[in-house]
């Protein structure tokens, strides 16, 4: 892997919270392994080799504890899923970011790098070469993108001279080990349930695994000078939604999509699922929504020039070397 070093080589106490994520252990060794001083914050025990304060984000006490003489805080726990009320998401990503913040100013924590979505700001339509766009929690689809709208808005409403806040939105970050997309993808494709919505050439921007713990190392480096504002990290490099499908079905050695269904047609299937399982009750996760639908439909790539400049990063692992370390894995 290759991580940014330290701006100017001190060490820092840094507080990553929700590094059982792939993110934010990847992020959190990543910081070990140059030298800083690293505590983690998470419900079970991560097995890093670094101090660990066991607790829920949305107990205050516990963060506060945990940040205590804290140089920076990686703000990354998060409830992320389709389903279940709002009020769930809100206690913990809503309610979490609130004791993040008491905990800063208690503890005097100069900088927070407050991890956030691009689809804080996606309303459906296509994003080309977009910048970050402000969070509209009004607008936001679905439970999970609202509340992490609410959370950013609060967290850079909380920037000040005293505690600079950098809000980092990772796009589509996936790597050997991820759950949220490679995994869903190849089991969905194993089954034969995996289709092409639309054309399939809508280019949408991706992160590989390795270059987003790197954003986010390089971010707590740049927090200060940059602050007050929210920055998309993605690879940089826009693909064909049906060309990024098929590099992780390729890699993962399973049989590539070959039924298109149209956007009209999955849309109202995802909207019936969501429907089926809202009024069940049930907790797993539907096969389709309408956020995927228009997620694998629309273009949604956004321009990287403001996010390089202010973090002085650019993406090491290029997608196609991704997609063969992900090959490299499966195998």
């Amino acid at each position: 892997m290759s991580f940014a070093a330290a701006r100017d080589g001190t060490p820092m106490k840094v507080l990553v919270t929700g590094s059982t994520s792939l993110l934010g252990r990847t992020t959190a060794l990543a910081l070990i392994s140059r030298g800083d001083e690293v505590t983690v914050l998470q419900r079970h025990p991560s097995g890093l080799d670094c101090r660990e304060v066991l607790g829920d984000i949305g107990e205050a006490s516990v963060v506060r504890a945990a940040a205590i003489g804290q140089d920076a805080v990686l703000h990354l726990a998060a409830k992320v899923d389709v389903t279940g009320p709002y009020a769930e998401y809100a206690r913990v990503n809503v309610g979490g970011t609130r004791n993040v913040l008491a905990a800063c100013k208690g503890s005097k924590t100069p900088r927070l790098v407050h991890v956030s979505t691009p689809s804080v700001a996606h309303h459906g339509r296509a994003l080309v070469a977009a910048g970050a766009g402000p969070a509209d929690p009004a607008r936001a689809r679905g439970p999970y993108a609202r509340s992490k709208a609410v959370a950013e808005l609060e967290a850079l409403a909380a920037d000040r001279a005293d505690l600079a806040v950098l809000v980092i939105r990772p796009h589509l970050v996936w790597g050997p080990g991820d759950t949220q997309l490679v995994e869903r993808v190849v089991a969905r494709a194993r089954a034969g349930r995996l289709p092409v919505i639309g054309s399939g050439a809508g280019l949408i921007d991706t992160t590989y695994l390795d270059n987003g713990a790197d954003a986010l190392v390089a971010a707590l480096d740049a927090c200060g000078p940059a602050h007050g504002e929210a920055l998309v990290v993605s690879n940089g490099e826009p693909r064909p939604v049906r060309e990024v499908i098929d590099g992780i079905c390729a890699a993962a050695g399973v049989a590539l999509p070959r039924v298109h269904v149209p956007f009209p047609v999955a849309w109202a299937a995802g909207a019936a699922c969501e429907g089926v399982w809202r009024a069940s009750g049930r907790r797993d996760t539907p096969p389709l929504t309408r956020f995927l639908a228009e997620q694998l439909a629309t273009a949604h790539w956004f321009d990287q020039r403001r996010t390089r400049e202010l973090l002085r990063w650019s993406p090491a692992v290029s997608l196609d070397e991704g997609f063969a370390r992900l090959a490299a894995a499966y195998a």
